[in-house]
């Protein structure tokens, strides 16, 4: 006789909700995405991941971690092509949220509705520190929210915010540590006000 553990006997019998992970860059984002997934598929559910197919930064196709961490997805040029690949599944990953249209949310209430665990990850804020696409909504609409943190590259101290290293207004850069750094609120405050001594003006007011 097999005996499953109470974890095991949780991950099946959450369905029907969305989980959202959010934070900024490098906060283990992805990483803790990957992680639920994989334990789903360790649960024997079937599992499905899509990924915006803008972002090839690792892979044009895996989802992939900062800490190299993968697992198999399928890129989508919008929200409703998710619900074209999703029948006869269990759970749903959506990596990199912030990049989709704003449908999402109803893709993400549909998919939940229908009764399927739907677990998304995405910057909750922009560069200029400014909620990112529809990822407000869908904290709103969320059975649950998981805010992680990065490490403040100036102090130490927990960092929420995004801070772009180099000169560029667009909303949509896809970067890594050359043109990104995790500060905390107070360091953030620091780097913009000294970027707007120096005479720039990204917008950031």
């Amino acid at each position: 006789m097999v005996v499953f553990s109470e974890d095991h006997i949780q991950e099946t019998r959450r369905r029907g909700r969305i989980e959202v992970i959010c934070g900024s860059m490098f906060s283990g984002k992805t990483e803790e995405l990957i992680r639920r997934l994989k334990r789903a598929q360790f649960a024997r559910l079937r599992v499905e991941i899509y990924k915006p197919a803008i972002d090839t930064r690792y892979s044009e196709a895996d989802v992939v971690s900062h800490d190299s961490h993968a697992i198999s997805s399928t890129p989508v040029d919008s929200s409703a092509s998710i619900l074209l690949f999703t029948s006869e599944v269990d759970v749903v990953g959506i990596d990199e949220a912030q990049f989709f249209d704003d449908g999402l949310v109803d893709v993400c209430n549909q998919l939940a509705d229908s009764g399927v665990r739907v677990i998304v990850a995405g910057l909750d804020m922009d560069f200029r520190g400014r909620p990112f696409g529809p990822m407000p909504a869908l904290c709103a609409i969320a059975d649950e929210v998981s805010k992680v943190h990065a490490i403040c590259v100036k102090c130490g101290e927990l960092a929420a915010f995004s801070h772009r290293k180099v000169k560029n207004d667009r909303q949509v850069l896809l970067g890594e540590t050359e043109e990104y750094e995790p500060l905390c609120r107070q360091c953030y405050r620091k780097a913009i006000w000294a970027e707007e001594e120096n005479g720039r003006s990204d917008g950031y007011k």
